[in-house]
């Protein structure tokens, strides 16, 4: 052998005693760190900034395209540290496409906690170790059985279906809010306070996302429901979801299931029609905010509105999806929320609206009486069924003055009827904090910001229709539109002083885990907005008080400003508010 050969032969027997490229500097089945010491006890690891060595079993891969560029890396589950306190996973942030689902890892990288994520980065060596089994899955309950962060990044189960409660974020990220029960709002049942505030605490705690598994955002297609999400193939919020298996993750400040394969959709909320008319003779009327109805300068220019529509072929979008809504119902009143403040012309908003819901549709007009806010209220009636009796009011005193959406009041009596009923429609200020000062910031007591506006308003209202004329055979007052403001919070306090009642409460009964009449969702917990509030004189001849549950269930990806190329002139998410129907025997 020449001495060529002996110096290349005594090359590669040194080179094959080195570790393999991209392998740790010890071997597989070597001492290494546990991960439950990595991630410890507490919210964050005690080793964050160190390199380690970790051996485990790759459990989910997030290394596909749109994916979150790593894995997910499980201590094999006859080396756990049997501590609950302590996750037994951490997720791996890699571009290195060694390993798939059940092999065993050795991975050498630094720690780091990535706002709230306990992860492995800047990897130096990474050695597959063998097959092992996948670390069976923790099985859950929600509300949680302990913290989630002790299970951060582990493979879990939930035992039972979860239902949905928000789908807010569902065609922007992919994501739906799932909990063990549809949450109803704390103060829609609960005096406002401490223990209202205590429950929305605990309601947001016993939640968990259902992820997509995918980091960009306007995922296409939608991925729930399971074949995306269309007009035709929605996914409602009191859905529910069967068998998730997954991830436990935490991104972006909440807890998410990263689902190893798609959970079973058990449909538990389906679209219903409107509550059907009664035999007996009464009035229909039927409440409803219109979501910011813009119709630009009226001759088909004029967009982007300030608050709607942004061109005209949304306009006239949204435009069939709520006249879809508003005929279903066949009503005879209008009470109507929320539409651009712009007279009572040919080319205004609510003068194209009762066109376009045909010749017997009449518009009550106050001209030069509706406030200087971008939009109002407005009554509407079917000529053909319904008359007037003396003429529209509107409060444009005191709170009203020069800010405000002025409420507006009309007697109405069947076509061939004497018997009138006032109808009054209104729209208090929201609980967007936006330039909250003083006495209307937020009082921490669950009712948000500009309740005490809230509450100066409605008493002007009451003492505003205790001063007006009441005409002979008046069976009575009824108060309808969007208060803003849930069932037990001050606003409705001040009207069932003044007795007037809630219809849709007194019907049909609200508690903490029943709910079944709710008009909003907001922030996964449901409840009412609007209301059809009967004075004492006027509840026995209420037949019907519902909500139509059309919009606020629905996925906001579905309305006609929605992500989704959804033209069709179906009802559903025509607004973000459920429609109040109440049926009036006079």
């Amino acid at each position: 052998m020449t001495a060529t050969r002996i110096l290349l032969r005594a090359i590669a027997l040194a080179l094959l005693s080195l570790p393999l490229a991209g392998a740790a500097a010890a071997s597989c089945g070597d001492p290494a760190t546990p991960i439950a010491r990595i991630q410890g006890a507490g919210d964050h690891s005690p080793m964050a900034g160190q390199t380690v060595t970790v051996e485990a079993i790759l459990s989910q891969d997030s290394r596909h395209q749109g994916g979150f560029q790593g894995f997910y890396l499980q201590q094999a589950d006859h080396q756990t540290d049997s501590d609950p306190r302590t996750s037994e996973a951490l997720f791996v942030y890699t571009r290195r496409s060694l390993g798939e689902i059940g092999d065993r890892l050795r991975i050498t990288g630094t720690v780091k906690e990535f706002h709230g994520l306990t992860e492995l980065v800047g990897i130096k060596a990474m050695t597959r170790c063998g097959r092992e089994p996948v670390p069976a899955p923790i099985v859950l309950t929600l509300p949680w059985p302990q913290p989630p962060e002790t299970l951060e990044n582990m493979r879990v189960r939930f035992e039972q279906p979860l239902t949905v409660i928000d789908s807010h974020n569902l065609g922007r990220y992919g994501e739906l809010t799932l909990a063990r029960t549809d949450q109803v709002n704390a103060t829609e049942y609960l005096e406002p306070g401490p223990s209202a505030q205590l429950a929305t605490e605990r309601q947001r705690l016993q939640r968990v996302v259902l992820d997509d598994g995918h980091r960009q955002q306007q995922p296409r297609p939608v991925p729930w429901p399971p074949g995306g999400l269309t007009a035709d193939n929605t996914v409602r919020a009191g859905d529910r979801f069967g068998q998730l298996v997954g991830v436990l993750d935490f991104r972006f400040g909440d807890w998410r299931l990263q689902p190893q394969a798609t959970p079973e959709l058990l449909p538990a909320n389906p679209r219903q029609p409107p509550p059907a008319r009664p035999e007996q003779p009464h009035l229909r009327l039927v409440t409803l905010n219109l979501a910011n109805y813009f119709n630009g300068d009226g001759d088909g220019q004029g967009f982007p509105t300030s608050r709607g529509a942004s061109s005209q072929a949304d306009y006239e979008h949204q435009h069939q999806r709520i006249l879809a809504a508003l005929r279903a119902p066949d009503p005879d009143i209008l009470a109507l929320t929320e539409l651009e403040n712009d007279g009572y012309g040919v080319a205004s908003s609510v003068a194209d609206l009762a066109e376009a819901l045909g010749p017997s549709w009449r518009v009550v007009t106050t001209p030069g009486a509706d406030g200087q806010d971008e939009i109002r209220t407005a009554l509407l009636y079917r000529s053909d069924r319904v008359q007037t009796s003396g003429p529209a009011e509107r409060l444009t005193s005191g709170l009203f003055r020069h800010r405000g959406r002025p409420p507006v009041t009309q007697v109405f009596h069947a076509k061939n009827g004497d018997t009138g009923v006032r109808i009054t429609a209104l729209h208090l200020k929201s609980k967007s904090c936006r330039g909250a000062t003083g006495a209307d910031q937020d009082q921490q007591d669950g009712q948000g910001c500009y309740n005490d506006r809230r509450v100066r308003a409605a008493e002007a209202i009451v003492h505003w229709l205790s001063e007006l004329p009441a005409p002979d055979n008046l069976a009575g007052t009824l108060v309808t539109g969007d208060l803003n403001a849930y069932a037990r919070e001050a606003p409705l306090k001040v009207f069932r002083s003044a007795g007037f009642t809630s219809m849709v409460h007194q019907l049909q009964p609200c508690d903490a885990r029943t709910c079944p009449q709710y008009t909003y969702r907001y922030k996964g917990a449901r409840g009412s907005l609007d209301y059809a509030l009967a004075s004492g004189s006027l509840q026995p001849r209420i037949l019907t008080a519902a909500t139509w549950l059309l919009n606020a269930d629905e996925p906001r990806a579905l309305a006609y400003d929605g992500p989704l190329d959804v033209t069709s002139a179906l009802p559903w998410r025509s607004s973000d508010h459920n429609p109040v129907i109440t049926d009036i025997r006079l």
